[in-house]
């Protein structure tokens, strides 16, 4: 990241986290106390920028594995002088277990997480047992979780693992968007697989219980 915003015309500095060593402090990082929104995985930043500028008394975080990746996302955010917006490159399980305050944050996302395909990588796979147990933890009551994904497989595992958490009471079910121009989409994936005509399968939880 710092080799990348050294070469680039934008500063990205601003929207930009290294991973803590110790649990976070929201209004530290904001500057502010006001409700933290979490997306895991944020791929070139569209969610992250598109939900920053559509809901300004909220603030969000979106952790991204890929460096390029989140590198990309900080400057889409730099270039829209978003304020309440900011990307931690790094892995979002292990970012969520140690260092996510517990009832800290009003919604979690995850849209299109990798499938991990071949039956010997499931366990790559980022929504798993842990993952929900840290999603719980991590919200506040009345908390949002929603997910996405166009791998019917991969969303029948998830709702499975929901299924057991009575934390968790499922909402109606999102209605996709209809696009008005090009980057009106919830993410990169969403806008690639829609035009090719995949399903989306969209799920909608509430924490219902301290």
């Amino acid at each position: 990241m710092t080799d990348n915003a050294r070469r680039s015309p934008i500063d990205t500095t601003p929207y930009t986290l290294e991973m803590p060593e110790a649990p976070v402090s929201w209004p530290e990082i904001f500057g502010r106390d006001r409700p933290v929104e979490l997306e895991i995985g944020s791929g070139k930043g569209l969610f992250l920028a598109n939900a920053a500028r559509g809901n300004p008394s909220h603030d969000f975080l979106g952790v991204e594995m890929a460096k390029k990746y989140a590198y990309k996302a900080a400057e889409r955010l730099a270039k829209a002088n978003l304020s309440n917006v900011k990307i931690l490159p790094g892995d979002a399980r292990r970012f969520l277990h140690l260092f996510v305050p517990a009832a800290s944050v009003s919604a979690v996302h995850i849209y299109f997480p990798d499938p991990w395909w071949k039956t010997r990588h499931r366990k790559r796979r980022v929504f798993c047992e842990d993952f929900v147990v840290d999603v719980a933890k991590s919200l506040t009551p009345g908390g949002d979780f929603l997910i996405a994904t166009d791998v019917e497989e991969y969303f029948g595992v998830m709702m499975e693992l929901m299924d057991r958490h009575e934390e968790f009471t499922e909402q109606a079910r999102p209605e996709p968007k209809t696009p008005e121009h090009e980057h009106d989409y919830l993410t990169n994936f969403e806008r690639k697989y829609r035009i090719e005509g995949r399903p989306i399968h969209r799920a909608h939880y509430k924490k219902t219980t301290a």
